[in-house]
């Protein structure tokens, strides 16, 4: 006989995930952004190498607000892969797997890669 099992809707709302979820979920959105930026990186590249007008065009593209906040998300996206993924290494090498340090890591890679970022970003403007 079948047992009378009712659906189950999560409210995604009310979850809650723990810091290192939060960090996991980042660590693979980062890694999207990326990935898809690649296409993006190439032509901005070859717009810059195409000689001296080009290099122009590219310098007042890179004026524009949006696409400043764009630099900047891919910027954030870079920085927090790069240091998620260090943090993986060293949870991977058995270093920092205990719960204080864990979650101490993903709060300075969480709170660290925007800072640093914005550190960045006046270098590339």
């Amino acid at each position: 006989m079948r047992s009378q099992v009712r659906p189950v809707f999560l409210e995604l709302t009310r979850i809650r995930l723990p810091v290192a979820g939060i960090l996991s979920i980042a660590h693979r959105v980062s890694g999207i952004l990326l990935f898809l930026s690649i296409p993006l990186q190439a032509a901005l590249l070859s717009l810059v190498l195409s000689g001296e007008e080009g290099y122009r065009q590219a310098h007042a593209l890179f004026q524009m607000l949006p696409v400043r906040l764009a630099l900047f998300l891919f910027l954030w996206a870079l920085m927090h892969h790069l240091l998620a993924g260090i943090r993986f290494l060293f949870i991977d090498l058995d270093l920092g797997v205990r719960a204080p340090r864990y979650r101490q890591s993903a709060w300075v890679v969480l709170l660290g890669a925007p800072l640093v970022a914005l550190a960045l970003l006046p270098g590339l403007l």
